[in-house]
């Protein structure tokens, strides 16, 4: 398994402002997270996959 992205990797590969992923969490969107203790952590994979199964023009 690859490493675990933070939020921030996870904004900065989405190109959103963390703040941003924090708000869709609170509304249940956006890519799959795991709160490990205190953080939230994310499997790249399941991150990508997320992306790609957005349609087109989704802001």
């Amino acid at each position: 398994m690859s490493k675990l992205w933070s939020i921030k990797d996870v904004a900065d590969f989405l190109g959103v402002p963390v703040q941003t992923l924090y708000q869709w969490r609170t509304r249940k969107y956006g890519p799959p997270g795991r709160r490990i203790g205190k953080y939230v952590r994310y499997i790249p994979d399941e991150v990508v996959a997320w992306f790609d199964a957005q349609p087109n023009g989704v802001s």
